[in-house]
């Protein structure tokens, strides 16, 4: 054991000697440290041994802390100290972090958390108190006074080289033994007898003023020859150099007495106790008027009048504190008037929830009012050490106390100002916008605020995407209905009400929760299937919810998304499905593609053979029974009849309202019945635009029977040929004269209606045909499946010159055809007036012939041959040629319009924008004749 103490004695001489000698100096050789001769700087052998002695003294004490281990009051008393410096917020960063930190144990975490929290206050006191010190003063280390970090200055003699230090361990100096005295602080038996005599430790009855114990401490402080001892006050600003601590209990209440004579001058200061003043504030914290501190409705505030007798510094801490009342009376005036309210529709369930979330805080801020009423019973004592661990409410105490709730009370009262005229999402997304905050507590407080307002519009959301239910009633969600009939339910029932969208839902995910409602709505009313239902259930158990309420809520944005996501993509293929396969939506496509736009051509051929001599006549005259009638030989005539009865029965005739002098032609269409749902897609303005391609369609292939028909009549045969070798010569001449131009102006027609047919048959319908039955193949919900044949039917519209920007090419090509029409009954009138000429000359040249022989045999002579023409003859001659005449006139009359109005057509082409008409420009002129003709006339025009 000895050699033990030896070593242990050995290293604490070493450390002091680390110590002292790296403070200001480098280590010196241990003969330097006992050199007197060395530098007056260095620490001299006396100065070690004083060190020596304090960390032997320090070492062997017993010393401990003076309160008891209380993790929770020491907590309170930083945070207390931190609020009445001002310093609200970093209380409350306190209080955030000290919940954290008390709220972890088992391994790694820290045992005696009272311990850091007590060593933490200290540091804080030390730089405190290092503040307010001198910053003028160096400091030397060891040496300094014991005030600003130093060491206790000792006494230089036996007694003053010692400072005895007497605690809570040594209850009286006659605990000292001699051998304790001596060994361990370096006193002799005779100072200590000294000191024992003074009184024992907390037994002191004499105050330091009284003048027995100043005799008996100046015996005691004087004794030794050559002792400094204490050198009175002249010493104190520079520390002491020695002395003896002793510390009074003060059994005679002296402190006491001062105290309340304290109290007696605060009262006389102030009219109100510090008591009734808490209980008024924390009356008017419940909104209610106290005493003293009532509502003043001019300054809009509980004040404490003027007239009542208290500091100026009460005035302002009462104002302050009672802050919270005012916003209390706020946010209770806007739930109690919200809940008088409720059925009305600007409340809505929405400001319900938000109504209830207020409430349920209140009822928190209820509970600390209801405890802080308790302490507000106990009296205040007075200003004492007790004093600051008593279960009182002070002025100072209730601002500590009212530091969180006073944030949560201005969070709900800015709520409540920013929601007055709101409602519903609008309401939700103006309360999301306030939680954007980097405060950890009011971040959480505004979460569990949002969970609550938000749970009717989520329960909304899940209530539309998984059954289709739009339960608002009080016109909260973002989705609107309005009662359409049900061919428009899918365009014009629901739709999206931003001003209700909240912020936390984006607008690419508010339209797939639209149409993922929409898709079940069509569902179910328009396809009266329910095969939803199990593709909302498998989406649920996808996105790992249930179809139950309650299971989505604010702060699960992914969750929503991956439930809305797996329900859209389910129930929009399930719709598609629907429409594919029960209702054959492509089956129809094709049908109408068949029919009104005119590609099944044998149907067409036949159609127009029938019909066309009773389109013939006046539009008032025609029965719409008899071409229903036509229609169903023309489809029992051709290979229509294979297709589906169903496709079948949905085409019929459709007379457009007509004019007077219109022809059959021009009021004759066809129509296609699509049925619920298929008319979600033809609608009556997509039909009524497929009306206007078939009227083109069928205008064009009315031009082009027509030239087939021309043709059929102008063809040359053998009759023919020998009737002109009978005419004369002039009238010869002019007939093949007028049939040649009929001939070349056919073939100019021809060539223009041909390459147009073929450029509307293949470049433009079977082309957007083919486009649009890839984007059908990769369409994944009606939208997709809508626009796809959006773009079919714009990209026909636009490329056969109906659309906006070719209205003048329209016009232009409508002219055209008008003068093919006409060119047709001129070219039926030339033909049958040659054929009536040839009938009449046959007529007459019979006559002649019996005639002729009647006078041969009167006479008995031979006839000349140029007797062989009568007189009737030549009037049929004259008539003949008057007739090619008149026809020749006309027919140059509708070649030089034809051709002005095909130029401009020619010269126009170019100019547009849609790319596909330069194919119907390189058909139509492939051998750049029409360039060169309008090259050669533009030359002809310049001066």
């Amino acid at each position: 054991m000895e050699d033990d103490d030896q070593k242990v004695l050995d290293l604490i001489k070493e450390l002091v000697h680390r110590l002292l000698y790296t403070s200001q100096h480098p280590i010196p050789s241990p003969s330097a440290s006992s050199n007197p001769n060395s530098s007056s700087s260095s620490p001299t052998t006396h100065q070690y041994q004083q060190a020596l002695r304090y960390a032997l003294r320090i070492l062997s004490s017993r010393m401990t802390p003076s309160i008891a281990p209380d993790d929770a009051a020491m907590a309170e008393s930083i945070k207390r100290r931190l609020a009445t410096q001002g310093k609200s917020s970093e209380a409350l960063t306190f209080t955030d972090l000290y919940s954290k930190f008390s709220s972890k144990t088992g391994p790694g975490s820290v045992k005696n958390k009272w311990g850091v929290l007590y060593l933490l206050k200290t540091i804080s006191d030390d730089r405190k108190l290092l503040k307010n010190q001198s910053i003028s003063r160096v400091s030397n280390g060891f040496f300094d006074p014991a005030s600003v970090g130093g060491l206790p200055a000792l006494f230089d003699s036996e007694l003053s080289d010692r400072v005895i230090v007497v605690n809570e361990h040594y209850k009286n100096l006659s605990d000292l033994d001699d051998k304790h005295f001596s060994h361990n602080l370096g006193g002799s038996s005779d100072n200590l007898k000294k000191l024992r005599g003074l009184n024992s430790f907390g037994k002191v009855e004499k105050k330091w003023g009284d003048s027995g114990f100043n005799e008996n401490f100046e015996k005691l402080r004087v004794s030794g020859e050559g002792s400094r001892g204490f050198k009175g006050r002249e010493n104190v600003g520079k520390g002491w150099s020695g002395g003896v601590l002793m510390v009074s209990k003060d059994p005679e209440n002296i402190r006491h007495l001062a105290y309340k004579e304290f109290a007696a001058l605060l009262r006389e200061e102030n009219e109100v106790s510090e008591e009734a003043l808490v209980r008024d504030v924390l009356y008017a914290c419940q909104g209610i008027d106290g005493n003293y501190v009532k509502f003043d409705k001019k300054a809009d505030g509980y004040m404490l009048p003027e007239l009542v007798k208290v500091s100026r510094a009460i005035h302002v801490m009462v104002r302050k504190l009672c802050e919270l009342g005012w916003l209390f009376r706020k946010v209770k005036g806007y739930i109690s008037e919200s809940m008088e309210r409720f059925p009305a529709e600007d409340v809505g369930t929405v400001g319900q929830a938000f109504c209830a979330a207020l409430q349920d805080e209140l009822s928190e801020y209820y509970k600390l009012l209801a405890v802080l009423e308790g302490q507000a019973m106990n009296p205040i004592p007075l200003v004492s050490e007790s004093a600051t661990s008593g279960n009182y409410l002070s002025l100072r105490r209730l601002s500590v106390w009212f530091a969180e709730p006073m944030v949560k009370m201005r969070l709900m009262a800015v709520l409540v100002d920013s929601c007055k005229t709101l409602k519903g999402g609008a309401m939700a997304g103006a309360i999301h916008m306030q939680a954007q905050h980097g405060d950890p507590l009011v971040k959480q407080f505004m979460k569990r605020l949002l969970r609550r307002v938000c749970s009717p519009l989520f329960e909304m959301v899940r209530s539309w995407v998984l059954e289709g239910e739009l339960e608002d009633i009080f016109a909260e969600f973002f989705v609107l209905s309005q009662p359409v009939k049900a061919e428009s339910l899918w365009r014009e029932g629901y739709s999206l009400h931003s001003a209700m969208l909240p912020s936390f839902i984006s607008s690419s995910l508010a339209q797939r929760i639209l149409r993922t409602g929409k898709s079940i709505n069509f569902l179910r009313v328009c396809c009266e299937d329910r095969g939803w239902a199990d593709a909302a259930a498998e989406a649920a158990n996808a996105a790992g919810t249930t179809t139950g309420r309650g299971n989505l809520g604010y702060g699960e944005t992914d969750a929503l998304e991956s439930l809305v996501a797996e329900a859209a993509k389910r129930i929009d293929k399930h719709l598609l499905d629907v429409m594919y396969n029960r209702y054959k939506f492509k089956e129809h496509c094709l049908a109408i593609k068949r029919y009104l736009l005119l590609g099944q051509g044998d149907f067409v051929q036949y159609l127009m053979d029938i019909v066309g001599p009773e389109l013939s006549e006046p539009a008032n005259t025609i029965s719409s029974f008899k071409l229903a009638g036509l229609l169903e030989s023309a489809i029992r005539s051709s290979n229509a009849q294979y297709d589906d009865p169903d496709v079948l029965d949905r085409l019929r005739v459709k007379m457009m309202p007509h004019n007077t002098g219109d022809r059959g032609w021009d009021v004759f269409s066809l129509e296609y019945d699509a049925g619920v749902p298929l008319n979600t897609v033809f609608t009556e303005s997509v039909m009524a635009r497929y009306l206007r391609i078939f009227n083109f369609l069928w205008k064009l292939r009315r031009v082009e029977h027509a030239l087939i028909g021309a043709w059929k009549t102008m063809k040359p045969n053998c009759v023919t040929s020998r009737f002109l070798d009978k005419l004369p010569n002039a009238v010869k001449l002019q007939l093949v004269l007028t049939s040649r131009r009929c001939q070349v102006l056919w073939d100019e027609m021809n060539h223009f209606v041909a390459n147009l047919q073929y450029y509307i048959m293949f470049e433009v319908l079977e082309i957007s045909w083919s486009n649009f039955l890839k984007e059908m193949e990769i369409a994944k919900d009606l939208d997709d499946l809508l626009l796809a044949h959006e773009k079919y039917l714009c990209s026909i519209v636009e490329k056969s010159l109906l659309g906006e920007r070719s209205q003048t090419l329209n016009t232009t090509l409508f002219v055209l055809f008008d003068l093919i029409l006409r060119f047709r009954s001129h070219a039926d009138r030339l033909y049958e007036g040659i054929h009536e000429l040839q009938s009449r000359s046959t007529e007459t040249s019979l006559s002649s012939r019996d005639k002729t022989k009647s006078r041969a045999n009167k006479n008995d002579k031979l006839s000349e041959p140029g007797l062989w023409l009568g007189e009737g003859r030549k009037a049929l001659t004259q008539r003949a040629g008057e007739f090619l005449r008149n026809i020749g006139k006309d027919l140059d009359a509708i070649a030089n319009e034809y051709t002005s109005v095909f130029d401009g057509f020619i010269s126009q082409l170019p100019v547009q924008q849609h790319i596909d008409l330069k194919f119907l420009m390189f058909r139509l002129d492939f051998t750049e004749f029409y360039s060169h003709l309008q090259s050669k006339t533009g030359a002809k025009l310049l001066p």
